[in-house]
């Protein structure tokens, strides 16, 4: 049976010359058995009409978001909830701009707000648009959101420049699209994973802290969710919003991510790291805010319990990834590392050089394992994840 077998899909055209593409990936995904429902924006009538999408999916297309044939006023919410996954094809600049600051001022748009189905989008633009930083920022924000990009693909454009910014042809977002439906390799397994830094206060208003974002850690815990696990994603504070579908628990210091990842780790396959948990906190908390005064001050600091180290040490241990950020001699302290708290497998990081570890939204890691060793080269954090989330199920699953 076909992977996509009436499955419904959302499909929404954007203004683009590459809406043409679109017919035959109507024409593909109904001949592999699904249902298709196709939504325009206003620009896209501009290049096909509505008339030809609709005799190919065999159904009325969507243009407005107040329908009078429609037999609701809710009509709009009513697609959103139809659809198993919503893609659109061409995804023109402009509603790559307007999806990501929360437009609703069209009925795509406003679909994708109201859907709590998997969103992709296929980019289509001159390849200076989509080489333009603003684009850029625009995709890797929403991919961090956990909207899929597909593509684009390198050629010649209608505009006779030649480079990034083609819309995939309709035969490879077929692929992408029977993909979202296939088992994935963690599919039916339990994840476990920490993120984000830990704060230890002082007072009321002041903590010790470190630089973690939590970028690295949430775009794991998206893609262990893509890949067909169960994701809990154990948070420190961090100005991210939640991976979609995945359960996230919000803590504030080490002692409650502690107490967090022992209450959940029971039953999990996976338990990933990565959090940057404080080493040590104040022994004594001030009840009140301590006051500036000409005075040094000094802080008694007690020593964090190794989170790592208490899985690790359990009798029933998950597959555990640690993470390792260092300042120097990488492999040497990784691998020890990895044999001291018992770890199947080490992702280490340097930090400090201002395109890998803390505040950057690139990373490159090197794994290690017991009698192996790959490098992840430097990429999008987002990129970094998807490659780890793959060798460790690889990993995984060579053991069961």
């Amino acid at each position: 049976m076909e992977l996509i077998f009436k499955k419904k899909i959302l499909l929404g055209v954007t203004g683009g010359i590459a809406a043409y593409k679109s017919a035959e990936l109507i024409r593909l995904l109904i001949k592999a058995g699904a249902e298709v429902r196709v939504v325009m924006t206003p620009a896209a009538r501009e290049f096909v009409q509505p008339l030809t999408y609709q005799a190919l999916s065999g159904h009325k297309v969507y243009t407005d978001v107040f329908d009078a044939e429609a037999e609701s006023a809710m009509d709009h919410i009513e697609l959103a909830r139809w659809a198993d996954l919503m893609i659109v094809a061409p995804a023109s600049a402009n509603f790559i701009a307007k999806l990501l600051d929360g437009y609703a001022d069209n009925l795509l748009l406003t679909l994708c707000l109201a859907s709590k189905q998997a969103v992709a989008i296929a980019p289509a633009m001159n390849q200076q648009m989509y080489l333009n930083q603003a684009t850029q920022d625009n995709i890797h924000r929403l991919k961090s959101r956990g909207v899929k990009i597909w593509g684009p693909a390198q050629g010649e454009q209608a505009c006779g420049d030649v480079g990034p910014g083609r819309m995939l042809e309709p035969e490879a977002l077929l692929g992408l699209i029977e993909g979202r439906f296939s088992p994935g390799k963690l599919s039916g397994k339990k994840v476990l994973i920490t993120a984000g830094p830990t704060h230890e206060a002082i007072d009321p208003v002041r903590y010790i802290g470190n630089r973690s974002t939590g970028r690295m850690g949430y775009a794991l815990a998206r893609e262990a969710f893509d890949a067909g696990a169960e994701v809990t994603l154990v948070s420190g504070p961090v100005s991210l919003d939640s991976p979609a579908g995945v359960d996230r628990i919000s803590v504030t210091s080490a002692l409650e991510m502690h107490d967090a990842v022992l209450s959940q780790v029971s039953g999990a396959d996976l338990f990933i790291a990565c959090a940057a948990v404080a080493d040590y906190r104040v022994t004594v908390v001030a009840p009140q805010k301590i006051k500036k005064s000409a005075k040094n001050i000094q802080l008694e600091l007690t020593p964090n319990p190794d989170i790592l180290s208490a899985v690790t040490r359990l009798e029933n241990k998950p597959f555990t990834l640690g993470f390792a950020a260092e300042t120097e001699k990488l492999e040497q302290n990784a691998a020890d590392k990895l044999k001291r708290k018992n770890l199947d497998m080490i992702a280490a990081n340097q930090v400090g050089g201002g395109q890998t570890g803390f505040e950057s939204d690139t990373n490159e890691l090197l794994v290690l394992w017991p009698g192996g060793k790959q490098m992840l080269s430097l990429n999008h954090k987002n990129e970094i994840a998807k490659q780890l989330i793959d060798l460790l199920a690889d990993h995984y699953n060579a053991l069961e």
